[in-house]
């Protein structure tokens, strides 16, 4: 199984002890966030995220399937994680690691069990129908934060997903086009977005958003998932270095005012994407209408 390059002991012994002078190889403060750029892509649910050189395309898609047995008037949503040996030759196609398996049980806890969505309004018929929602995630570059950089992107392609509209008469359940019907928004309770704090030198350094040669030096980790409200959604620390009480407090309320700015901007990028879609469905309304006025008149 391939490794990933380590530091050398020179890079390992400059990087640690700039930390310890409160400096970053990439000229970010400790508790600096790297810069989250998002997209979307033409189709529905289709989003791309960058943060930093770190790269995470999410895809949502919807099928109609039978609910749960044990949960009738629920629909069913489920993460799909794949690490491949484009975002780093350390990952292998078919083979899962800690690190993968560990990623996938954070997103999951992060965004599935904390409800963040409503799997109620997926129901179509109790006990018979209902929606399968899925998420795909796929990293394209790895250069640290994997957890907080898919995180966002899955809860982006959520928010910009669009599931067919459905009607039902009896047990008859039609799937209106999107040319019939406009489709219809996931019912999203609230955006959790995950923030990874890094500790060195014994707990004494807390750096924020590690890139990934900060990643391979680190004593511990910690994820803390919060949504614009406050409201903590999980706190995930497997093993490493312990930290205190107020270190941890600190941490939460740095990763608050982090999550607020990248709901903020989330909600920017979707409405600037919305108005696109409208501004060349009109477009494309107006000449098709100018088609049919000028067959109308040949003929």
């Amino acid at each position: 199984m391939p490794r990933e390059l380590e530091p050398s002991i020179n890079e390992r012994a400059f990087v640690l002890e700039a930390l310890r002078q409160g400096l970053r190889i990439d000229g970010r403060g400790l508790d600096e966030f790297r810069k989250v750029d998002i997209s979307f892509g033409d189709e529905y649910g289709v989003a791309d995220v960058k943060l930093g050189k770190t790269r995470v395309i999410a895809r949502v898609s919807a099928e109609v399937t039978k609910p749960y047995p044990d949960r009738p008037y629920d629909g069913i949503f489920s993460i799909t994680t794949e690490l491949g040996p484009m975002a780093t030759p350390a990952f292998e196609v078919g083979r899962s690691t800690e690190q993968e398996v560990l990623l996938a049980r954070l997103i999951e806890k992060a965004i599935r069990r904390s409800h963040a969505i409503d799997t109620e309004s997926l129901c179509i018929v109790a006990g018979q129908k209902c929606w399968n929602v899925r998420a795909d995630v796929h990293f394209l570059d790895h250069d640290g934060a994997l957890v907080d950089a898919s995180c966002i992107a899955v809860i982006a392609a959520l928010a910009h997903f669009r599931r067919p509209d459905v009607s039902v008469e009896g047990e008859s359940v039609t799937i209106h086009t999107l040319a019939e019907r406009v489709p219809v928004p996931l019912s999203i309770l609230h955006y959790p977005i995950c923030i990874t704090f890094s500790f060195f030198h014994g707990g004494d350094t807390v750096l924020m958003d590690a890139t990934l040669q900060e990643e391979q030096l680190r004593e511990g980790d910690m994820t803390i998932t919060l949504n614009r409200h406050a409201d903590v959604c999980q706190i995930s620390k497997a093993g490493g270095t312990p930290i205190e009480a107020m270190v941890l407090m600190s941490c939460a309320n740095k990763a608050l005012v982090v999550v607020q700015e990248t709901t903020e901007l989330l909600k920017t990028r979707l409405e600037e994407d919305q108005a696109q879609r409208a501004k060349r469905d009109n477009l494309l309304e107006s000449t098709a209408e100018n088609d049919r006025r000028i067959k109308s008149e040949l003929i």
